[in-house]
């Protein structure tokens, strides 16, 4: 049966629907950086996720072909990921969309080497006959976190937001989010699949103790 991350690592990918404090391991990553709105039709973050299932799906199928890695085991394609900024703003203002700065990213099995990246890259940008170069090698070290399980709408998150907010001053943290440490999502749903009240998003933001 093939790895599953979500699975394996229950506590990354499925917190429940009230706050909690987390640390979040060193992890490496797929990445696209872009910026606008991510609803524009064929717009850039359609392009990044192409790029990112792309280089996701040849390391996975490289079982098949002539490159070995070293160390490979079967695995699920992890969930899509984003780290979201706004340029002159602590946190994430939906109303102005246009203004998003985002990192699209997909978890690497820690099997993968940069060497390996390179190779996966080179080889989608042939299949697909397409320009791959956007895409990069991402080591993200996140550190001390607060998590939730945001059910619903992408623009009701700021209320699940405003709850971790409150959560972490009662513990004695703040948030610290910064040109590091972003917002973060993971999409556990489709949306072109589930209804909107419907939809699965872990979200979490760096935090650190109150001076």
């Amino acid at each position: 049966m093939a790895f599953d991350f979500k699975k394996e690592y229950r506590e990354f990918y499925v917190p429940k629907t009230k706050p909690s404090i987390i640390n979040i391991p060193p992890m490496n990553f797929i990445a696209v950086r872009g910026k606008g709105d991510p609803n524009a039709e064929d717009g850039d973050y359609k392009r990044a996720l192409e790029m990112l299932y792309g280089v996701a799906y040849t390391i996975k199928m490289s079982k098949k072909g002539d490159h070995r890695i070293e160390g490979y085991f079967d695995y699920v394609v992890p969930p899509l990921e984003g780290l979201w900024r706004q340029d002159g703003s602590d946190g994430i203002d939906f109303s102005r969309k246009d203004d998003f700065g985002w990192i699209s990213l997909i978890r690497l099995p820690g099997f993968v080497t940069e060497a390996d990246f390179d190779w996966a890259i080179r080889q989608a940008a042939l299949k697909k006959k397409s320009d791959f170069s956007r895409a990069e090698f991402f080591a993200y070290d996140e550190g001390l976190c607060v998590q939730c399980m945001h059910i619903g709408p992408y623009d009701d998150e700021p209320a699940t937001v405003a709850r971790m907010n409150e959560f972490v001053r009662e513990q004695g943290y703040e948030t610290d989010i910064s040109g590091k440490r972003l917002h973060h999502e993971i999409y556990l749903s489709d949306p072109g699949r589930t209804a909107p009240e419907k939809l699965k998003t872990v979200i979490r933001h760096p935090i650190r103790r109150t001076k």
